[in-house]
């Protein structure tokens, strides 16, 4: 099963789409605090609709926490300043797939720093800024999915 984690998300909406995504990939989903939200938020619940309810959605204090709660896991990093493409990265099933806020992303002290792996990032147009967060996270987890035929549903 493979993890993504929101570290410090700020859009409701996003959060929401991206529970969805996870309860119907079998995919649990980790929030790093500070959320820019409440979990009781009307735009997330809406985006969520009811699949909310049987996502996997634990919230963490930092990043740190949920490191040491799973100290042999493997963290991938998501991000524009990746040089390996996502399409071109060997993933493994119990992943944990991290995604920075939406207005700035993982700051550079945490991105190139020894918690991660590997960053990898999603081909884009010259001078573009950045993809949806809900539709990057649904580009990369379903790679990962893709290259286990789908058996981790």
């Amino acid at each position: 099963m493979f993890n993504i984690v929101l570290f410090e998300p700020e859009i409701p909406p996003n959060t929401g789409n991206i529970m969805r995504l996870c309860a119907n990939t079998n995919t649990r989903l980790h929030l790093i605090e500070p959320l820019g939200f409440s979990l009781d938020e009307k735009l997330l619940r809406r985006a969520a609709l009811d699949y909310r309810d049987y996502a996997s959605v634990e919230v963490h204090a930092s990043l740190e926490a949920l490191v040491e709660q799973f100290p042999l896991a493997r963290f991938v990093a998501a991000s524009t300043k990746g040089a390996q493409r996502y399409d071109q990265f060997q993933f493994k099933a119990e992943d944990f797939l991290v995604f920075g806020p939406e207005t700035r992303g993982l700051p550079e002290t945490l991105l190139f720093s020894e918690v991660f792996e590997a960053i990898i990032t999603i081909p884009m147009q010259a001078g573009s800024r950045s993809i949806n967060l809900s539709n990057a996270a649904a580009i990369i987890l379903f790679e990962g999915l893709r290259q286990f035929n789908f058996t981790s549903y």
